[in-house]
């Protein structure tokens, strides 16, 4: 079920046209946006990101291998997924390997900023990709999985997305969480990414259990790479302000096939059983029993 953003109608459509009030949400690039006075920027990333990032990912051993991690984790879990959700889906990337993953599912990706989005139509021409703010999703019992990832760190709010996560979720459905971990790993890549928090070991656990939801799975991830991670990070300089720099992701080739054999490696152990306990990122799956 949509709920409409002008007078909270429940309703069952293809479109976003509210059969009560008649409200037809604006479009930005073609895109439905649903809070469009928020899709042209703000805090929580830079925008101007976007393209940067759109041709770095698919390149760079760490997103390739995080959506290895990713799929393999959503196959596991939700093996018969029909309708998935992505918050903050940003270029498509993740998107697009899910796409791939479960070719049969309905597939919707939402961002806040309209810059993604045409990157993401470009990568997933299936996918449904409205403009969204997702403290407040609306949508109502819609989805058998919701994915969100390196998403909660950029929202002061993080609890209120939990809680439109679970709203938005079908019982028996459940959520599919990345994150960076450990505030003591805190440098000048979280300032210029807008991060507002490195979460602790327990607390995404902590708020997913507050929200409603029952953990499923949890582990750290770039846990093997931590030490090369933290010298890197000591390193770093403070950005300028307005400052993009991506030279993190930009590594030369046989120092990122490397590292991406040694994330592989990492995914490796975490399919048979082992749960690291520390790691620059943290994966969590839970459910939503009724």
């Amino acid at each position: 079920m949509k709920r409409c953003s002008a007078c909270e109608h429940l309703f069952d459509a293809p479109d976003w046209h509210c059969p009560v009030c008649a409200h037809q949400p604006a479009r930005i690039q073609g895109f439905v946006a649903l809070t469009p006075e928020l899709a042209r920027g703000g805090a929580g990333f830079p925008i101007e990101a976007f393209e940067k990032l759109a041709a770095l990912e698919a390149q760079n051993f760490w997103f390739r291998a995080r959506n290895k991690l990713i799929v393999w984790a959503l196959r596991r879990h939700f093996p018969a997924m029909q309708r998935y959700l992505e918050i903050g889906c940003g270029t498509g990337y993740v998107l697009a390997g899910v796409a791939q993953a479960f070719p049969g599912a309905q597939l919707v990706g939402s961002e806040v900023f309209s810059a993604g989005l045409p990157f993401a139509a470009t990568r997933v021409k299936v996918a449904e990709l409205p403009q969204m703010d997702a403290r407040h999703i609306p949508y109502i019992k819609e989805f058998d999985a919701i994915g969100a990832f390196d998403v909660l760190e950029h929202i002061p709010e993080d609890e209120a997305v939990l809680a439109s996560m679970f709203q938005a979720l079908r019982a028996g459905g459940g959520i599919a969480v990345t994150v960076p971990q450990h505030p003591w790993l805190w440098s000048a890549a979280d300032d210029q990414a807008c991060h507002v928090r490195r979460y602790a070991r327990s607390e995404l656990r902590e708020k997913v259990q507050r929200a409603g939801f029952k953990l499923v799975f949890e582990t750290s991830f770039v846990s093997l790479l931590l030490p090369a991670m933290l010298a890197s990070r000591l390193g770093q300089r403070r950005p300028k302000t307005g400052e993009t720099d991506f030279s993190e992701l930009s590594l030369p080739d046989w120092l990122n096939h490397l590292f991406e054999t040694v994330m592989n490696l990492e995914r490796f152990f975490i399919q048979r059983g082992l749960q690291f306990g520390v790691g620059g990122s943290r994966l969590l799956l839970a459910i939503k029993e009724q």
